[in-house]
C-alpha cells in the first residue's frame, strides 16, 4: 500500500466550500483513478487552517499514475479559490537599494510514502466515519537503524496499539524523499479516545519501545532530559500532531 498526504491551507471563510468542493469532486474523481482506496480531507486540531488530503493506493505506480494522467493537477487548480491566497512574504533589495516586501503564495506539498507495516490486512482501510480522528507521529530514524526499527513497529508497537481503547488502525510509512524520515498513522474512534492514549502514558510507554533506534539529535534529547528540568526541544524530535476527520470515503 502507498500513501499520498498533501498540505493545504485553508481559506477559513472558504472551508465549507471546501469540504464540499471535496465531498462532491474530488472523492468523486479519485474514487475512478484505479488502484485509490481511501481519500479523506483532515483538519488540524490546534491550526484549524490546516489540512491535509490523504490518498491511500495499491501501490506506488498506480498513485504515479494519479500524478501523470493530469487529475492531481487538475483537481489542484480547482481546489485552489477555497485556499489561503498568501500567508508568507518575501523581502527583498530593489534595484534603488529600498527594502521591498511581497506576498509570496504557499503552494500545497506534496509528500509521498510507502506504507511499511499494517494493523489489520483484512480492514487495513479506513471505514467512512466523519467522527474518527487522526494522530501522526513523525521521527528520524539513525542511520542503518531503519530494519530494527521496521521490525520493533510491527512487533512491538502495532499489538500495543491493537489493545488500546479505541485505536481502529495504524500504518507505518516511510518517506520517498527522506530515507531516514518515518511517519506513524493511527486513526481513532475518537479524539478522547486518542487524547487518552497520551495522557494514560501509554504513548509514552510504546515510544521507549523504538527510542534507542530514533535520530541522534532525538537521543540527545533524552540524556539532556535526564539532567535538566522540563522538556528540551530539537529540530529533530519527534512530532505529534492531531488531526480531526473533516470527510473521508473508502472505495470499494
Amino acid at each position: 500500500m502507498f500513501m499520498r498526504l498533501v498540505q493545504l491551507k485553508a481559506d477559513m471563510s472558504n472551508l465549507g466550500r471546501l469540504k464540499q468542493f471535496y465531498e462532491k469532486v474530488t472523492i468523486k474523481e479519485l474514487q475512478d483513478m484505479p488502484g485509490c482506496l481511501f481519500a479523506g480531507l483532515i483538519q488540524s486540531n490546534p491550526r484549524s487552517d490546516e489540512m491535509l488530503s490523504m490518498t491511500l493506493w495499491e501501490n506506488q505506480q498506480r498513485a504515479e499514475h494519479y500524478d501523470t494522467s493530469g487529475t492531481y493537477k487538475r483537481l489542484l487548480e480547482l481546489t485552489k479559490p477555497f485556499l489561503a491566497e498568501s500567508t508568507e512574504w518575501r523581502v527583498q533589495l530593489s534595484d534603488s537599494l529600498e527594502l521591498e516586501y511581497s506576498p509570496v503564495t504557499e503552494e500545497p506539498v506534496l509528500k509521498q510514502f510507502k506504507v511499511t507495516a499494517l494493523s489489520d490486512t483484512e480492514n487495513e482501510v479506513p471505514e467512512e466515519n466523519t467522527r474518527m480522528y487522526v494522530r501522526i507521529v513523525s521521527a528520524k530514524i539513525q542511520q542503518g537503524k531503519m530494519d530494527e526499527f521496521r521490525e520493533l513497529y510491527s512487533e512491538e508497537i502495532i499489538p500495543g496499539l491493537k489493545n488500546t481503547r479505541g485505536c481502529r488502525y495504524a500504518f507505518l510509512t516511510e518517506s520517498l524523499q527522506d530515507s531516514n524520515e518515518i511517519i506513524s498513522v493511527t486513526i481513532w474512534n475518537s479524539k478522547e479516545d486518542a487524547e487518552y492514549y497520551e495522557s494514560s502514558g501509554r504513548f509514552a510507554e510504546l515510544t521507549r519501545k523504538v527510542k534507542h533506534t530514533l535520530s541522534s539529535f532525538y537521543q540527545w534529547k533524552m540524556a539532556l532530559e535526564k539532567k535538566l528540568t522540563g522538556e528540551v526541544k530539537t529540530s529533530d524530535d519527534i512530532k505529534v500532531t492531531h488531526y480531526s476527520m473533516v470527510t473521508g470515503k473508502k472505495f470499494p
